[in-house]
């Protein structure tokens, strides 16, 4: 026996009657009472003491949860989590600080201000901000552009000789940066007050995905040329990747060798390290750090001598201090608002994406709001002391759980680690290759790289979400960060509109016994004289003339024709009958005149006159008759058509139009259309765009197909019911029938009623 057979089925009986859209309103004693917006603003500015207290608390998380914090519990494992974290803030933050083209100091401030002030706000657990790569190549092409080398070039003694200005080039940077930063953090802070979260929903996870990825390409090559040894010439705007990969291949020859085996050893050992640390993860609960170790170690110095590679001043001695806030330059503000909100969008975007993974884990919640404010506060003061924009990191975020970290004060620790490093032991990092801070971005980009993958699981699992992950990436390639994300944000709502407007619309059968529906192309059970019409998209301006040409085709029925066909068939009806009606009065002169001339004849009784006269009425009326021609009714018309909106969740006035249009056109062709599975949003919609009048009411819509099919089965008669109708029901409904079968859909069973009893 098949266990499909051997499942036990469950009884479900109902019995109600047939209920129309006014009938439940009836029934459930609908309220028309509505709150007015006026009242609800005044409740909304409405201020009370606990609402004042729950504002507050929840603006500040820090308030809510450290009096709560568990101390025996947490205490060593954020203690681990945050030393070692702040161990990995050290190279990163320096690495990335090139990619914005700023000294690298400038990455550890970023490191700690920031961090910080998210400790206060956020509410994120496990999540590690701090200097991130794509946002930091963002912030770099923001200031390489703004302060351009060739700005800052100052003459030499000779004459064709110029030398350029580096500090006076990285100052003018590091304020471009902190003034880009300032107003990105404003934007974030805008809106989570204005409760704007979920802007982050139009950044889907594809999309992400492969935005970091493209963005990880734009690090790579930003940073060929410290691996290399050369100087190429700074492009921006659409496709200066690709003009820049040009000329770093045209400058090949002159690679400094010096720096491409640091380069390349530096590469190598990181790798075998980290792998290293990955197999021995089990037995050492704190992993090892490979990039710190890297930065330190005293054989870099005799690469440097012996192989002349270029040196870069991480930490002078003026910047081991914690440096007073700085007012943004208000004058550059106006030139990097599109790459404010880009970043913006972004930081949010990477860093709400991976605290809700993180939430979802552990079973706490993030708020979405609320972290925008953390963020936009974080760059926003980071922005007064000289920081560059942070976002999340998910390898030093991974480190964080790894090593034990159970909330935020394991980034208040890796913060603390990066003050001691700036106030006490920063001379230990004062000169370091640039080829070396090179090979650290390349190797913690390799997660990124790793992204290439989704391509195959994509194109397995949603081909249109594949297609979002491609086009995102050679778009932010080809168009830049910013630029790019613009455009790919745009492609990805443009899938959706494009998936609206080519839905699969499908004719619905009843399951047998059941009042259940489904597609008759599956199930192959159509109902005699009723076609079900679903569309499984929405209803509106895009798709509505798509949904008439889908409902004439899958109904057979193509109204237009058929009331062109109509109305030349009374056309012709009406020439005939005016036709006949002229010849009719002709014939009727015509033996009115004869009937004139007899009774003029003495010989002609008055009885043969009347017979006459009788028969003369017969005879017109006889060809009256025969005037009256015409098409027999259409049988292959449906008696009734019933549209599934269950599907629809809102309607334009476009959507309204049509199905205004639909029930006339079909009415007019005599065929009945009834509406069911209408959201309330849709009726009100419908009311609003005047679709209901004294004609046509609210006894069209139904909340079921089955109600919608019962109604159309029983010639319109509200005296249905789902499972038993009664005997005197049956006998007006069924005078010919000696008994009747009456179907109870769920279980299946039979009911006789005789018509004797």
């Amino acid at each position: 026996m098949n266990v499909r057979d051997l499942r036990k089925r469950v009884p479900y009986q109902i019995q109600r009657d047939v209920l129309d859209e006014l009938s439940v309103d009836q029934v459930a004693e609908k309220s028309d009472f509505k709150i007015s917006t006026k009242e609800k603003l005044r409740d909304a500015v409405r201020c009370t003491g606990p609402r004042f207290k729950s504002c507050f608390l929840s603006f500040v998380p820090l308030l809510t949860w450290l009096p709560r914090y568990p101390f025996r519990e947490n205490a060593i494992g954020d203690l681990i989590s945050g030393i070692s974290v702040g161990i990995m803030h050290l190279p990163q933050g320096m690495a990335y600080a090139l990619l914005a083209a700023v000294p690298p100091v400038f990455g550890l401030y970023s490191s700690f201000y920031p961090i910080l002030i998210y400790f206060i706000f956020g509410t994120s657990k496990h999540i590690s901000v701090g200097t991130y790569a794509v946002m930091s190549v963002m912030i770099g092409s923001v200031t390489e552009r703004l302060a351009p080398d060739s700005d800052f070039m100052i003459p030499g003694n000779d004459t064709n000789s110029t030398t350029l200005d580096i500090i006076g080039r990285d100052a003018e940077r590091v304020k471009i940066a902190a003034t880009v930063t300032f107003l990105s953090g404003i934007f974030q802070l805008l809106l989570g007050l204005v409760r704007f979260g979920f802007v982050v929903t139009y950044l889907s996870e594809p999309l992400v995905r492969a935005y970091t990825t493209a963005a990880a390409i734009h690090v790579i090559v930003s940073q060929l040329k410290y691996s290399f040894g050369i100087s190429p010439q700074r492009y921006s705007g659409p496709l200066s990747l690709i003009y820049t990969v040009i000329e770093i291949c045209a400058l090949l020859g002159k690679t400094n060798i010096g720096t491409l085996v640091v380069s390349i050893v530096t590469i190598l050992g990181l790798v075998a390290a980290k792998e290293l640390s990955a197999l021995a993860a089990r037995k050492i609960p704190v992993p090892i750090p490979v990039e710190l170790i890297t930065v330190t170690t005293k054989h870099n110095c005799s690469i440097i001598i012996h192989l002349q590679v270029q040196i870069l001043i991480c930490i002078s001695s003026s910047h081991l201090s914690l440096q007073a806030p700085v007012a943004p330059a208000v004058s550059l503000l106006g030139s990097m608002v599109g790459d404010a909100f880009a970043l913006a969008v972004v930081g949010y975007g990477i860093a709400i994406s991976l605290g809700r993974i993180f939430a979802l884990k552990y079973a706490y919640k993030v708020d979405s709001n609320q972290e925008l404010i953390a963020l936009g506060l974080s760059n926003a003061i980071g922005g007064l002391f000289n920081c560059f924009a942070i976002s999340c990191s998910m390898s030093r975020s991974m480190v964080q759980v790894s090593t034990g970290g159970k909330s935020q004060v394991a980034g208040a620790i890796s913060a603390v680690v990066i003050l001691v490093i700036l106030l006490k032991i920063g001379e230990l990092f004062e000169e370091l290759p640039k080829a070396v801070l090179a090979a650290i971005i390349y190797v913690n980009l390799h997660g990124m790289m790793k992204q290439f993958g989704d391509i195959c699981s994509l194109w397995r699992t949603n081909k249109v979400d594949m297609v979002v992950w491609v086009m995102t990436m050679i778009l932010t390639v080809l168009l830049n960060p910013d630029l790019g994300l613009a455009a790919s944000i745009a492609f990805s709502i443009l899938t959706v509109v494009f998936r609206t407007q080519l839905p699969k619309y499908s004719i619905l059968g009843q399951v047998p016994g059941t009042d259940i529906y489904r597609p008759v192309e599956d199930y192959h059970q159509e109902i005699p004289g009723i076609m079900i019409f679903r569309s499984s998209a929405t209803l509106y301006f895009a798709n509505a003339e798509m949904y008439i040409d889908a409902l004439y085709e899958k109904t057979g029925v193509d109204v237009a024709k058929l009331l062109s066909h109509k109305k030349k068939l009374e056309a012709k009806r009406l020439r005939k009958e005016k036709k006949a009606a002229k010849k009719a009065k002709k014939e009727a002169k015509k033996r009115a005149k004869e009937a004139a001339d007899k009774a003029a004849k003495p010989e002609l009784s008055h009885a043969e006159a009347n017979g006459d006269v009788n028969k003369l009425s017969v005879k017109e009326s006889k060809d009256v008759a025969t005037v009256e021609v015409g098409p027999d009714p259409d049988s292959t018309l449906p008696q009734a058509i019933i549209l599934d909106l269950s599907p629809v969740n809102f309607l334009d006035t476009v959507g309204v139009k049509t199905l205004r249009n639909i029930y006339k056109d079909y009415g007019e062709a005599g065929v009945q259309v009834y509406l069911c599975g209408c959201q309330r949003g849709v009726v009100e919609s419908m009311e609003k765009g005047d679709f209901f009048n004294e004609k046509v009411t609210k006894s069209i819509l139904f909340s079921s197909v089955h109600d919608a099919v019962l109604y159309s089965q029983q010639g319109n008669s509200k005296e249905v019911q789902y499972i038993l109708i009664s005997h005197r029901h049956t006998y007006q409904r069924f005078p010919n029938l000696n008994k009747t079968y009456v179907e109870c859909w769920w279980p299946r069973q039979y009911f006789e009623t005789s018509m004797h009893e």
